[in-house]
């Protein structure tokens, strides 16, 4: 049976006017285990729906994996504890993974975290190759757009989530998350898993554009990334070297365009 994704708990408003108790929705997390051959790789803290997605998405974007008919077989197993994802990989992947032995334990605010070696989170990225032109408007609405596919967050006010934005066609898909790097592995596995590439378009986030969401995005070979927030510094100068277009802080109408603005076709001008 599918873990709840939220719970109704108990508490206090404590208020300038006095205290009232209210129940709220709260969004689940529980430990999410990653198993390849038999061999816990990575455990990570996410909300408990499509599981499917997020494992796949993230051995992808982490590359223990680089294309799905590198899995032999895959289940999702549901435990007190926890989920545990499995994989069975054919043989040349079983035995590359035997090269590369990590434990990761991932608190929702940090997608590093645990992670073996510091080179591991400086890694040289593949240069991604696309066509993609959004018009300057599309971009400017992509976050008010993928605001109306976030249910549990409607429920709950304490999730992120990743869509996808097609040229023309609006977000097409999206998944949602405790974790906003998680909420992008769904969704990387989601357009995995219904074979849609991601070239095609371009990654909407509702979080700030951090190192490990540019690294996601050019292993999952998106061209594109529009956030609600800020970039940091570093995350631009590898959006930069990656060939990933970076618009950050699209609301309200508008956006700041960073890195390879050729891909945002401007609104016409009018002609006085």
């Amino acid at each position: 049976m599918a873990l709840p994704l939220s719970r109704s708990l108990a508490g206090l408003s404590v208020q300038a006017d006095g205290q009232l108790a209210v129940r709220r929705n709260l969004p689940e997390e529980v430990p999410v285990a990653m198993v390849y051959d038999g061999s816990t790789q990575a455990v990570m803290m996410a909300t408990p729906g499509d599981i499917a997605d997020f494992a796949h998405g993230f051995s992808l974007t982490e590359g223990f994996i680089t294309r799905l008919d590198q899995i032999e077989d895959f289940e999702v197993v549901e435990h007190e504890a926890g989920i545990e994802a499995r994989f069975w990989l054919v043989g040349e992947r079983s035995q590359a993974l035997e090269t590369r032995r990590r434990r990761m334990m991932g608190p929702v605010g940090c997608g590093l975290c645990g992670i073996d070696s510091l080179e591991e989170a400086t890694r040289t990225l593949p240069v991604v190759q696309s066509d993609l032109r959004l018009p300057a408007g599309e971009v400017a609405s992509a976050t008010d757009a993928l605001r109306g596919l976030q249910p549990l967050h409607d429920q709950t006010h304490a999730v992120h989530a990743a869509g996808f934005m097609v040229p023309g066609q609006g977000i097409v898909l999206a998944r949602e998350d405790v974790g906003r790097h998680n909420a992008l592995d769904k969704l990387i596995g989601a357009l995995a898993l219904q074979g849609i590439d991601p070239a095609s378009g371009a990654f909407v986030l509702t979080s700030r554009i951090s190192v490990e969401l540019v690294q996601k995005a050019a292993m999952a070979g998106c061209p594109m990334l529009i956030a609600v927030s800020a970039p940091t510094a570093h995350a631009l100068t590898l959006a930069d070297a990656a060939g990933i277009t970076v618009a950050a802080f699209a609301r309200g109408g508008g956006f700041d365009l960073y890195s390879h603005p050729h891909r945002i076709i401007p609104e016409a001008q009018d002609v006085p």
